[in-house]
């Protein structure tokens, strides 16, 4: 039945606003502009724009724009500031001087990149028509240059000369030089690193053209008078991602991850200078004079070479306040509630009704309690991390590997002491994977296509049993290689399949799963509810909910779940209403979680949490 003609229960839920889910000084681009450097906020709602005084340690400007949900990308001509943003993609024009901004163009839904010419135009790349666009701020006019590569989907990076736009794309790499005349293109990438998923950074300076790969943390030195011969930097220890690229006359600074180093390309020597912190995310890095400052997630950290070390501000604190956004993971303890976010975990107090920030280097999109511990499935690079209920204690287990970069659900099999996650591949690749990290042993198991020719979306356990649910697009930039997604039964004591079904037809994710009372509950992408006999993966009985994703929970009253409108309860095949209203806004999958002892519900309303209580 349609969503609106769900009933409504005869349950009468209390219901707790427990204020903002998680908030966040989150940013992921930086430009100097004069002795200021500009940023602006992602994942809050309105967007904040800053300047940050690095003589001060203050933020003294900051004003919201009207629309967007964050922003990638910043260049600047003059004093003029412009900001390419995402959902919607617009571009805006900063003055500097008097701190008014101008909306002056739109290009779809998402700007990743954008760049200045030496004549004073602004090219941009975007996603997901993977295309080159131009403005003119002189005339106001626009020009599209189309698909950078038919079929790809990213304009990652972009950089410009007189002549020339350079476009870094993936999800299968390419570096494009486009003719700004006569929109001519030619693949300037050689062919010996088409393996790779993007041309992810790029940084231009006269003729000196450098571009990094993912995800082997490559950078490439190009001379534009000369494409054919780039120089390969290959930075070490296993980095498989170069944020940020500035070059600085003969030398070329560059920041990494997953480790967050620092490092400097001269006479054809790589150095590592430091890090200001494991997984330091470098948005920007700044050279004035003998100063090397970079803007990072949400600081502006100076580098001191004699010494080697670094010193930070706290962009928060400096005047970028923390603000609600856009959650991504909720569990329950016994003594809190935790909702994660960018670079974050928010803990919330059960007993003082206090709420406070744990840094994570990445976004925790699972997080299940075992004992005294919580762990956590962190995005991007699939690494595996435990901490405190309170926030305390957080420390990495390792990654996935296997090419895995996002957790995407996870169960704790109590029988074998196994935590269970489930992953979906990098950008462009195909098989996602179940994981068994066994916690009295600490050994961890990868089992790589274990739902065929799909990623994994969903799992939950039951007697040793894993039960998962496939999605049919593998990873962000593939085409689905099946008409519908499939459920598996997984023997975690052998290590085989049991059963696989392909349940619902044209279901192409199957966004949860439940064992309930003997019985495996699914929901799908497009608002089915399929029962399924747990033995033997037989179709009992199908129910349409609404028109989209929803996750299910397990209480002591009963069977429940959200779609982010309404938290509804599941009886048999019956579907019923308990709260409607909420508006959840969230990033990614809707949320809803039990409390620690079955008595509650904790999900999201607007971007506030709420306990839902009441329930019989």
């Amino acid at each position: 039945m349609p969503a609106q003609a769900v009933p409504a229960g005869t349950e009468t839920p209390t219901i707790t606003n427990l204020g903002p889910a998680s908030a966040v000084t989150s940013t992921s681009v930086a430009e100097q502009v004069g002795d200021r450097i500009w940023t602006i906020t992602s994942g809050v709602s309105p967007v904040q724009v800053g300047a940050f005084d690095p003589v001060g340690k203050t933020v003294d400007r900051k004003f919201s724009l009207p629309t967007g949900a964050g922003a990638w990308a910043m260049t600047h001509l003059g004093t003029d500031l412009y900001v390419g943003l995402y959902t919607p993609g617009d571009v805006y024009k900063i003055d500097t001087s008097t701190g008014t901004a101008t909306k002056v163009a739109q290009f779809g839904s998402f700007i990743w990149s954008i760049a200045a010419t030496p004549d004073g135009k602004i090219v941009a790349g975007t996603y997901p028509d993977g295309a080159v666009h131009e403005y003119d701020p002189a005339t106001g006019a626009t020009r599209s240059y189309g698909a950078a590569v038919a079929g790809e989907q990213y304009v990652r990076s972009i950089a410009a000369d007189a002549t020339t736009i350079y476009a870094g794309v993936g999800t299968k790499a390419h570096l494009i030089a486009i003719d700004r005349v006569t929109g001519e293109r030619r693949e300037i990438l050689p062919a010996k690193y088409a393996d790779r998923t993007f041309v992810a950074t790029l940084a231009l300076d006269g003729t000196k053209l450098a571009a990094s790969l993912s995800p082997t943390g490559t950078m490439l030195v190009y001379d534009t008078s000369d494409l054919s011969n780039p120089v390969e930097v290959q930075t070490p220890g296993g980095d498989q991602y170069i944020t940020a690229i500035t070059l600085d006359g003969a030398d070329v600074y560059l920041g990494t991850r997953p480790s967050g180093t620092l490092y400097r390309y001269r006479d054809n020597t790589l150095t590592r200078l430091g890090s200001p912190y494991d997984g330091a995310y470098f948005n920007r890095i700044f050279v004035d004079g003998s100063t090397i400052r970079a803007e990072l997630t949400s600081q502006v950290v100076d580098f001191d070479e004699a010494t080697g070390t670094f010193t930070g501000t706290d962009l928060g604190q400096a005047g970028l306040p923390p603000a609600p956004e856009q959650a991504m993971a909720i569990t329950a303890t016994q003594s809190s509630v935790l909702v994660s976010g960018k670079a974050g975990i928010q803990v919330h107090d059960l007993a003082t009704g206090a709420s406070t920030r744990t840094f994570l280097p990445g976004e925790a999109k699972t997080m299940t309690p075992v004992g005294r511990d919580v762990y956590l499935g962190v995005y991007t690079l699939a690494r595996l991390w435990q901490m405190k209920p309170d926030g305390t204690g957080l420390h990495e287990l390792g990654q996935i590997g296997n090419e895995q970069t996002r957790p995407t659900d996870d169960a704790y099999d109590a029988c074998s002491r196994t935590w269970l996650i489930s992953t979906e591949p990098d950008y462009g690749k195909y098989d996602g994977t179940l994981v068994e990290q066994h916690l009295d042993t600490g050994q961890r198991e990868v089992h790589r296509g274990v739902v065929p020719q799909q990623s994994v979306r969903s799992v939950t356990t039951a007697n040793g049993i894993a039960y998962l649910g496939g999605a049919t697009r593998n990873s962000l930039g593939t085409d689905p290689i099946l008409p519908a997604a499939t459920v598996v039964a997984y023997d975690l004591r052998t290590n085989k399949t049991l059963w696989e079904n392909a349940a619902l037809s044209k279901a192409q994710s199957y966004s949860d799963l439940a064992v309930y009372r003997g019985r495996l509950y699914a929901t799908t992408d497009d608002g089915r509810l399929a029962v399924l006999d747990s033995r033997t993966g037989k179709l009992l009985s199908e129910t349409k909910i609404g028109t989209g994703q929803s996750r299910l929970t397990i209480a002591r009253s009963g069977l429940y779940g959200t779609d982010s409108q309404r938290v509804f309860k599941v009886d048999g095949a019956a579907v019923s209403t308990v709260v409607d209203g909420l508006g959840a806004q969230i990033y990614g999958y809707p949320l809803i979680t039990t409390s620690h002892n079955g008595d509650a519900l904790y999900t999201i309303k607007g971007r506030d949490l709420v306990r839902i209580g009441g329930l019989r």
